[in-house]
């Protein structure tokens, strides 16, 4: 059985460590606010965007002259998968999810034939991937300088994407990320962003639909709407990331200081039995004593 002082060092210990949860709780609840807004305001572009570019992708013709964004190499052989997570951990299961959704991918493509390499963004992405893809990976992105995500910041990344795609380093690129629900809730998600991926409806749809035509003409759109595509998709996956990252700490934290409590109430019960059981003896003994005399 612990001494008296061993219960109450604990105790302390635990005391001072809910302190913290708490703190950080408060914090993340502060920034989860501004986090969720941007992450909120950038769909409806990001979205829009993203149908845009795969209405087209359905509408022009390919030829030899298209894009390799919109047209890509020809091939599916290699597949690049970015796994963007936070640079911070005490945040639950938030980089566990996108990284196993990320490996769970990656699986499916190797059992098909495919060739998997990765692209980390995110410094608790690298634990995990380089223990087990670390011959995969090609580049570690540094984000640890990033405070509030910039859309300078991602084309940086979509850049790097981008002139490794133009370099035949891969064939298909799919993006990793979580995408905010709620303050509870954070889903993690992939999709391709390059090249330009063409939904099955809008494909059947593709042969009945009305003409369109592009001034001034469609390569010059394309080269300047595919990149910016990329950089915004990947845009969008940090904000949601930002607000996922503070609502899941907020909760982890949460739980962390409730779980503090319960163990600062069963330690004092325990330093109360124990400080009884102390009493008793010394006055059995007292008492003992007294009888001898």
């Amino acid at each position: 059985m612990a001494s008296l002082k061993a219960l109450k060092v604990r105790i302390n210990s635990v005391k001072s460590t809910q302190k913290i949860t708490k703190a950080m709780k408060m914090v993340a609840a502060a920034k989860l606010r501004r986090a969720q807004e941007a992450a909120v305001s950038g769909r409806p572009y990001a979205e829009r965007l993203e149908a845009v570019m795969a209405s087209l992708a359905s509408k022009v013709t390919i030829s030899a002259s298209s894009p390799k964004l919109l047209a890509g190499t020809g091939s599916d052989q290699v597949h690049l998968i970015i796994v963007a997570t936070s640079e911070r951990g005490l945040a639950g299961a938030f980089n566990s999810n996108i990284v196993r959704a990320a490996r769970k991918k990656a699986e499916e493509l190797e059992r098909a034939g495919k060739t998997v390499k990765f692209y980390i963004a995110g410094k608790k992405g690298r634990g995990v991937l380089r223990r087990f893809h670390s011959k995969q990976i090609i580049h570690d992105q540094e984000m640890g300088h990033i405070k509030n995500v910039a859309f300078a910041d991602a084309q940086i990344v979509a850049e790097d994407v981008i002139a490794r795609y133009e370099a035949g380093e891969f064939d298909v690129a799919h993006l990793f990320y979580a995408k905010f629900v709620s303050a509870l809730v954070q889903e993690p998600v992939g999709q391709q962003i390059v090249p330009v991926a063409i939904p099955a409806a809008a494909a059947d749809a593709s042969g009945v639909s009305a003409a369109v035509e592009y001034e001034p003409d469609e390569e010059s759109i394309l080269a300047d709407l595919l990149p910016r595509n990329v950089a915004i998709q990947i845009f969008r996956a940090l904000l949601e990331n930002a607000a996922s990252e503070q609502g899941s700490r907020m909760n982890a934290m949460d739980n962390a200081t409730r779980n503090a409590g319960d163990m600062i109430n069963r330690l004092s019960i325990q330093y109360n039995r124990t400080r009884q059981a102390a009493i008793t003896t010394e006055l059995v003994e007292i008492i003992s004593g007294a009888e001898a005399l």
